[in-house]
């Protein structure tokens, strides 16, 4: 069955059965979701940050928690553009002290084009995955009653990689648990924008 924004769906069947079991949280995406719709009632440009727990089903190695917190933001407007998107992750990056990202293209529901970021480690030594985005799909937002020229670009950033980056930090783990350094905790400031 075929929505009214031409979309075929995931082709795979439904059941309210499954729909209604518990999981914890992967993403923070229908936080987003509940915003853009309650936007829709009365829409003028805006910009848009949460930050939560998610968790994921993750064996934990030096880059990887099976618990760690979401940034996700969006900026909605009229005709918004991929070059608005990419210009707005470089420009955060850059301001976070984190110059050096690159992007490649993925796939997600919920956005398209996607694009999944990465920041190079330089202690690793490697590209480390710092966070996914994309535009939200017109079967995203036309449904929710927003102007037809209306444009949103989003990204959901893990909170954990860009930050053992940025403090030169080789293994994730060493920021929570107990083996969190709290010395290291007290020396440095919760939160640093570089000019």
């Amino acid at each position: 069955v075929r929505g009214t924004t031409g979309s075929i769906g995931y082709r795979y069947k439904w059941a309210i059965e499954e729909a209604k079991k518990n999981i914890l949280r992967t993403h923070t995406t229908a936080v987003s979701t509940r915003t853009l719709f309650e936007l829709a009632a009365d829409f003028k440009p805006m910009k848009f940050f949460s930050i939560d727990r998610v968790f994921r089903n993750e064996a934990m190695d030096a880059t990887h928690l099976a618990e760690f917190h979401q940034i996700e933001g969006f900026i909605i407007g009229p005709d918004l553009t991929l070059g608005d998107l990419l210009g707005s992750i470089q420009e955060f990056f850059r301001r976070v002290g984190m110059p050096r990202i690159t992007m490649k293209p993925a796939y997600n529901p919920y956005t398209e084009p996607s694009m999944e970021i990465f920041a190079h480690h330089p202690i690793l030594n490697k590209w480390v995955e710092v966070g996914n985005s994309g535009m939200f799909r017109p079967e995203m937002l036309e449904p929710m009653g927003l102007p037809s020229n209306v444009r949103a670009i989003a990204w959901g950033l893990g909170l954990e990689r860009p930050t053992m980056i940025k403090y030169g930090i080789n293994n994730i783990r060493d920021l929570c648990g107990h083996k969190l350094d709290l010395d290291f905790v007290s020396s440095n400031p919760a939160c640093r924008l570089d000019k």
